[in-house]
């Protein structure tokens, strides 16, 4: 029989759900979840349209539009209606939008360095190249159905 441990799927979803937890307790202190954090991440200064928002997440439209109403709701975001197009609609920033977004580049910021610490350049570097593989093998599945 195989070791769970030792079955790679297994492993990243273990791993992403204690990042998860991690970054939802330390979210709480702010009132906030971590898909509130990561939305703030990936909206750009410049605004970003809110149909790009869910697709750089890997996050469902059911899932995303809650999330952004929570966000509208807490004044973190304000929408604008792309003038030349009715039915885009611009994700941006507000002031507080942006004070939260620094709390969450810190926090990714924090355990990023501190991960960084545990491991060389090289294991960094295999890291990515096993993460990698795992893209392209995700690719190669789905294309075959």
């Amino acid at each position: 029989m195989i070791n769970k441990k030792h079955i790679i799927d297994f492993r990243i979803r273990w791993a992403w759900h204690s990042i998860s937890r991690l970054y939802n307790d330390r979210a709480k202190n702010h009132k906030a979840t971590t898909s509130t954090a990561f939305a703030i991440l990936n909206i750009a200064k410049t605004g970003t349209l809110s149909t790009q928002l869910g697709p750089k997440m890997g996050m469902e439209s059911r899932s995303l539009t809650r999330t952004l109403k929570g966000m509208l709701d807490r004044g973190l975001i304000r929408k604008k209606t792309d003038p030349k197009d009715k039915r885009k609609v611009h994700l941006f920033l507000t002031k507080r939008g942006v004070a939260f977004r620094k709390i969450a580049s810190e926090n990714v910021k924090i355990f990023n360095e501190r991960v960084f610490e545990k491991i060389s350049a090289e294991e960094l570097e295999i890291f990515y190249k096993v993460m990698n593989a795992v893209d392209e093998t995700i690719e190669e599945l789905k294309n075959e159905y």
